[in-house]
């Protein structure tokens, strides 16, 4: 079972949702905040697909809800207030700018369980999830180098956070495996979701030279831009093929059911601690859609990298890297540590942007 609400003004109807039961015995209460619209076929998109997968999952033993369209700040306190007052049991917060609204709200809802997505911050009763999107942009790198004929990539991104430069600079390390003179050139949307933003990005990158279209964004704007002008792109946080079947060359995508279900059966059992989880390609959490658009050995040599990352044997940030301004970090042959991916705060060399403070 699953109540849906959209926006601040839903609170009447999460009062109501306190009060119910399966044919009178109590059931767990599952809900999630939704930065941007479940019809996004991106991020958010992916987070209620892995809540459709609780609903399967439990069956009348959970009862799901969300509410989607909050902004980061006041207007996400609000929500996920709500949502801990209506007898919600866990609470997923999906979005960067949550974390504090989160942990505010979690102090006055000690015995209400809380999970961030994509944060650094926990208390007792909040944890922080996340997965390695760095992974699959060091797919993507390789792929591109392999496919542009400019050997320049457009970059339409978000906030000047560590996950964000992090999937830049794992993008640009793989294109350089490829291409050592590969460069990527960046608009920031400053924004999430945002779909006019995001076509006028991909607009002017591909006017700069760009003929490869990459984005950390969450709409389907710019596969529709690289669909319409010719050009190829990559798909974010879920499989945007239908979107651009002549330009997708493959897309990274979440899946979070695994964990959803796990966390929820947490809370059922009364085991539910306060972790830190950062998940990948071993994992299942971070996958590929497939590859399209490509020739054949493109395409054998992108999933041997997979491959390779599952196991072991490849590592995005494996070093020495040399950073934009000609330092260079790492030991030969080894792994940044994950507080360095998870922190990073500047940009390999080969991109062309001013880093944001």
């Amino acid at each position: 079972m699953k109540t849906i609400w959209t926006g601040i003004a839903a609170a009447a109807a999460m009062v109501a949702f306190s009060a119910t039961t399966v044919q009178g015995a109590a059931v767990t209460k599952a809900c999630w905040v939704y930065v941007g619209s479940v019809g996004d076929f991106g991020w958010t998109y992916e987070h209620d697909q892995g809540r459709k997968e609780v609903e399967k999952h439990f069956g009348k033993e959970v009862e799901t809800a969300y509410v989607e369209n909050i902004a980061e700040g006041p207007d996400a306190e609000r929500a996920i207030t709500r949502f801990a007052r209506s007898g919600c049991d866990i609470i997923f917060t999906t979005s960067f700018g949550y974390m504090e609204p989160t942990l505010k709200v979690a102090k006055k809802f000690p015995n209400v369980k809380f999970e961030h997505a994509t944060g650094y911050k926990t208390a007792k009763n909040v944890t922080s999830f996340n997965a390695k999107f760095h992974e699959g942009r060091y797919v993507s790198g390789q792929i591109a180098a392999k496919m542009s004929k400019t050997g320049v990539a457009g970059y339409i991104t978000s906030f000047p956070i560590p996950e964000v430069i992090a999937g830049i600079n794992a993008f640009m390390l793989g294109a350089q495996t490829v291409n050592p003179d590969f460069k990527i050139k960046i608009v920031w949307v400053n924004s999430w979701f945002d779909p006019g933003k995001e076509a006028d990005a991909a607009k002017v990158l591909l006017s700069q030279g760009a003929d490869i279209l990459v984005q950390h964004t969450d709409s389907t704007a710019p596969m529709q831009i690289a669909q319409e002008q010719g050009k190829l792109a990559f798909g974010q946080a879920s499989d945007q093929y239908k979107f651009g079947p002549k330009a997708q060359l493959t897309a990274i995508i979440d899946s979070w059911g695994p964990y959803f279900i796990r966390r929820v059966q947490a809370v059922k059992d009364g085991t539910w601690k306060t972790e830190s989880s950062w998940d990948g390609m071993k994992e299942g959490t971070v996958s590929m859609a497939p590859m399209t658009n490509m020739p054949a050995d493109v395409a054998e040599a992108a999933l041997k990298t997979i491959e390779g990352i599952k196991d072991g044997s490849v590592h995005p940030f494996t070093g020495p890297i040399t950073k934009q301004d000609g330092t260079v970090v790492g030991e030969a042959g080894k792994p940044l540590s994950d507080g360095e991916i998870l922190g990073m705060k500047w940009y390999v060399k080969g991109v062309d942007d001013k880093l944001q403070k």
